[in-house]
């Protein structure tokens, strides 16, 4: 709209270019000193130092031949099968059911994929150690990484594996205020806390552990919304929407705005110069010469510039002296 153009180019001050919020220095650094790993790599490197590197402990870990007897000596556990599992699920029939069965860990299924998961934290947790306060090495970088996103695999592996959980916990407490939705999506990010928290070394079973926590955070969940009830205690009404009577009347004050601009170069109010009324425009596209012209037509610096016979600098100097004849009318027509 050319109204808008002259208006942000009459009003337009100018500030500094917000900068990008930096990273930790290690991050930065990490990315500066070690070109040889991918953009996505290094990223992923700078949250793994960054991040606080939670660990459950066991003896095991630091013995010699607890790579081998983790992950060379067990049978493969495959990934179990969620095709069933949809956040919107409402009832789960015979056929559901039956794939939930089928997902299902036995206990020393998931008592190896917990210590693998928590082997994988204690090899970063003890190379994050070596590095200390210094940049690490490639070699250091891609065997941490590594390392990482084996511990991430098995952490999803271990929670696709007891979705159910989340599914039977929020049937269990379908509570009218709460809607299903979120009951899941609180369900699923408790089930994420109970991986990373549980120490399968004590011999209770996960889903005990995880059907508690994910219990908690229903209730946790049931309490804030009652807060909030107790703030806001109707539903949402579309008559009670934001007015958007600020956003007209701003409208309406920038075509007042245009309109006594198109006025000043129309008489001529600013003693401006023929070239400077020229070149104004042809940039703003003002028609003040009661000629039915091309209205609303704008050009850019390069166009007008073709015009007139100057340069695009030229141009750029008289429509800035222009402007500033017309800031200054402006100013002492509102000051008067």
């Amino acid at each position: 709209m050319k109204g808008s153009i002259m208006l942000d180019a009459l009003t337009h001050s100018y500030s500094p270019l917000s900068q990008a919020q930096r990273r930790a220095d290690r991050t930065a650094s990490v990315a500066d000193t070690d070109r040889r790993l991918s953009p996505a790599d290094q990223a992923t490197l700078g949250q793994i130092l960054a991040d606080k590197c939670d660990v459950i402990p066991n003896p095991m870990f630091t013995k010699a031949d607890a790579y081998k007897k983790l992950f060379e000596e067990p049978d493969p556990i495959p990934m179990p099968d969620i095709s069933w599992y949809h956040p919107l699920m409402e009832n789960l029939d015979d056929r559901v059911m039956k794939s939930v069965r089928s997902s299902l860990l036995t206990a020393a299924q998931e008592r190896t994929l917990f210590f693998q998961f928590n082997y994988c934290r204690h090899v970063i947790a003890k190379l994050r150690k070596q590095i200390g306060d210094t940049q690490p090495t490639v070699k250091q970088a891609h065997e941490i990484i590594s390392w990482y996103r084996r511990a991430q695999h098995l952490r999803d592996q271990i929670a696709s594996s007891n979705l159910a959980l989340v599914l039977a916990m929020a049937k269990r407490m379908r509570l009218s205020e709460l809607d299903f939705t979120d009951l899941i999506s609180e369900g699923n990010l408790a089930l994420l806390r109970a991986v990373d928290k549980f120490d399968a070394a004590r011999g209770f079973k996960f889903s005990t552990y995880a059907c508690r926590a994910i219990l908690k955070a229903f209730s946790r969940s049931g309490v804030k919304l009652s807060k909030y009830r107790q703030v806001f205690p109707t539903e949402f009404d579309p008559e009670f929407e934001k007015s958007d009577h600020l956003e007209r009347r701003r409208e309406g004050h920038e075509t007042d705005c245009v309109d006594e601009i198109r006025d000043i170069v129309k008489d001529n109010r600013a003693n401006l110069t023929d070239v400077e009324r020229s070149v104004i425009q042809h940039r703003f596209g003002i028609n003040f010469d009661g000629k039915p012209a091309e209205p609303d037509k704008t050009l850019t610096l390069d166009e007008v510039g073709k015009i007139i016979g100057l340069t695009k600098e030229r141009v750029r100097q008289i429509q800035n002296a222009a402007l500033d004849k017309i800031r200054s009318k402006l100013e002492d027509d509102f000051l008067g």
